[in-house]
């Protein structure tokens, strides 16, 4: 099947859906913004796997996740390739207690900033330099710590890349791993293929999660930093390339992305 320029009708729907049931979601759970963080925690996860059953009925988006065996309960650094909206959604329901760093601006969004702030997500101004980064690490050493610990959710390109495009790795994953102080479990994707980013025309199929070997804390920045790029980005080429076959689309000419 090959990519579509055009979203199709399960396209359209899904999208739709979507934003129809967050909205809808956020509104029956207002009465949980009271109550302590638990409450909010049910939600949020039960958002995150309402999302893949809406994506997999509606859209025609399956998800298969690959190495759950390196996943475990407790503190942790998550490190995902980022592609699309999609994974923004679905790796919410793969953790026992996520949270994510996330930029400033989303939690200015009515209701959904409010849900943000009380599961205790991050919110990072990107433009706020150094000062940020020490206060981004010391409120990630706080949620580890509290409870049975979190699983921390980094980006570490920081946006959204196209699928197969080069990878554009920030250092402020390394500047939170030194700090944290707890392994560190790469994510590999290929969301991007069949949910692009800006844009509708999505593509039915299956958007494979690939959990790969954790990084043990501890090691020197710049060692960590080379290591969890060539994991992530090895790993996510033979998604790309996988997925691109599946969708019937011969692969670009090299140095193309």
């Amino acid at each position: 099947m090959a990519r579509s320029t055009r979203p199709s009708p399960r396209s359209v729907a899904l999208n739709v859906a979507l934003y129809v049931s967050l909205v809808g979601i956020m509104l029956v759970a207002l009465p949980t913004l009271p109550f302590r963080r638990a409450a909010i925690r049910s939600v949020v996860r039960f958002w995150g796997r309402y999302f893949v059953w809406l994506c997999r009925v509606v859209g025609g988006i399956r998800l298969e996740v690959r190495g759950t065996a390196q996943v475990h309960s407790g503190p942790l650094l998550v490190a995902a390739k980022h592609q699309s909206i999609w994974e923004t959604f679905a790796l919410i329901g793969l953790f026992d207690d996520p949270c994510f760093i996330l930029k400033r601006e989303l939690t200015f969004i009515p209701l959904f900033g409010w849900y943000a702030l009380k599961a205790r997500m991050l919110p990072v101004d990107r433009r706020g330099g150094g000062s940020v980064m020490n206060r981004l690490n010391a409120q990630a050493r706080e949620e580890v710590r509290n409870d049975k610990g979190r699983q921390i959710l980094f980006f570490p390109e920081g946006t959204r890349r196209p699928a197969g495009a080069p990878p554009a790795y920030r250092q402020g994953v390394s500047h939170v791993y030194e700090n944290l102080g707890v392994p560190c479990l790469p994510i590999a994707l290929n969301s991007g293929l069949y949910w692009p980013r800006r844009s509708m025309a999505l593509n039915e199929g299956t958007i494979v999660v690939q959990f790969l070997e954790p990084i043990p804390p501890g090691l020197p920045r710049d060692e960590f930093f080379a290591r969890l790029q060539s994991s992530i980005e090895t790993a996510s080429d033979a998604l790309y390339r996988e997925g691109m076959a599946a969708l019937g689309e011969p692969l670009p000419a090299a140095g193309n992305g």
